[in-house]
């Protein structure tokens, strides 16, 4: 059983940077990929951001440009630099690990609050 833990979250002005991690308790298969979602308040869960373990990643159009994902194989850890924030990136920002091209579990982890202030 894996599980993740996200921190880095907080309190940051428009146009401001934020890193978030996202560590897993035991090894992540390289089968898996991970990711960052995001979900506001009244609003659906939206992908943010996907990695693999040899570091290809995908963006949403809302972030691309300004948000940078990347993934530590070796310390179990994946992140998310986000820069030049804006209020309306203000959400619960969670990371999951997920089954590529196998069978397996996703795996989720408890979400960390990013605020932009405007």
């Amino acid at each position: 059983q894996v599980q993740l833990v996200e921190s880095g979250g907080g309190l940051v002005q428009a146009g401001g940077s934020l890193r978030l991690s996202c560590a897993a308790s035991g090894s992540i298969s390289s089968l898996y990929g991970m990711g960052w979602h995001r979900q506001a308040p009244g609003k659906q869960r939206d992908l943010v951001a996907t990695v693999t373990s040899d570091g290809r990643s995908t963006y949403a159009d809302s972030v691309k440009g300004r948000f940078i994902i990347s993934r530590d194989n070796a310390k179990n850890t994946m992140y998310l630099e986000m820069n030049s924030l804006k209020p309306e990136d203000t959400a619960v920002y969670y990371c999951n690990a997920f089954p590529i091209g196998a069978w397996g579990n996703t795996y989720w982890g408890q979400g960390t609050q990013v605020t932009v202030s405007s």
